[in-house]
């Protein structure tokens, strides 16, 4: 194993841990805050399949963005349609032979990519264009879609410029991927472009956790999305669970009783 193999496999291995690792505790952390309030928004669902189908909307279509802003709901769906096009794409690379699925996708599919750059393209102009957009952004929102800029440019470059050595290069870059998963690892490919892009996308995975990305699994924890609209039927918060461990004369009392009204001393 070359140094250049080595450290690239290392960086691979640190990345995944922090992604996953980062993750999790981000999950953790999202299942064990509590939610004390019914504050489903409204008009919300009133059964589970309600709520089910309202996530779907949400998950699939952006329904709230949608109808809040149209501007970024076109930008943010066209990336996140090419994005989910492009990463059907690079399962290719994961596999030892091919799917016919993924390889007729290749084939037919050559543009997606640059809808991707063009709506991160398209959103990054939103930010600097338009004050509200500007006067709300912060300095991580233009590093993250500086940083997904530069995944996407990287790649399509890698294909559409220097598309002969990238052909040329698929085994190599097969043999490396797959044995990164199965920890044994290849030799890395030498390719200027790929390395940059695989560094990017490392960068993107350590930098993950900690970025506004994690909505893609917060959406499913928010109270406003995943609450049923049944608080008239079923009370809901921390006083109507029982404690076993409180007997009858051990209940609090009411709060009327327990203030304690005093007199203050008059003058005369």
């Amino acid at each position: 194993m070359t140094g250049l193999t080595l450290a690239f496999s290392l960086f691979f291995y640190v990345a995944i841990d922090v992604f996953l690792v980062g993750m999790m505790l981000k999950i953790w952390k999202y299942v064990s805050t509590p939610a004390p309030l019914k504050i489903p928004q409204t008009p919300a669902p009133k059964t589970a399949a309600g709520v089910g189908f309202r996530m779907f909307r949400e998950v699939v279509f952006f329904r709230a963005l949608f109808r809040s802003n149209k501007l970024i709901w076109v930008g943010g769906y066209a990336f996140h349609l090419g994005l989910l096009f492009v990463f059907a794409k690079h399962l290719r690379f994961f596999f030892p032979a091919t799917p016919a699925l993924v390889d007729t996708l290749v084939n037919i599919d050559l543009y997606t990519g640059f809808v991707m750059l063009a709506a991160l393209t398209f959103l990054f102009i939103l930010r600097l264009a338009i004050d509200r957009h500007k006067f709300i952004s912060v300095v991580n929102d233009y590093v993250l879609l500086g940083l997904l800029i530069a995944i996407a440019s990287t790649g399509l470059l890698s294909r559409f410029w220097d598309s002969s050595d990238t052909r040329a290069m698929v085994p190599h870059i097969k043999e490396f991927v797959g044995g990164l998963f199965s920890f044994s690892p290849g030799p890395v490919p030498t390719n200027k472009l790929f390395l940059i892009h695989f560094s990017l996308v490392m960068l993107l995975l350590i930098y993950f956790p900690f970025s506004k990305l994690v909505h893609s699994v917060g959406i499913f924890f928010s109270p406003t999305r995943n609450q049923i609209d049944n608080s008239r039927k079923k009370r809901w918060g921390p006083w109507t669970v029982k404690n076993p461990r409180h007997s009858r004369s051990q209940e609090p009392v009411p709060v009327s009783q327990s203030l304690m009204v005093s007199k203050e001393p008059s003058d005369s």
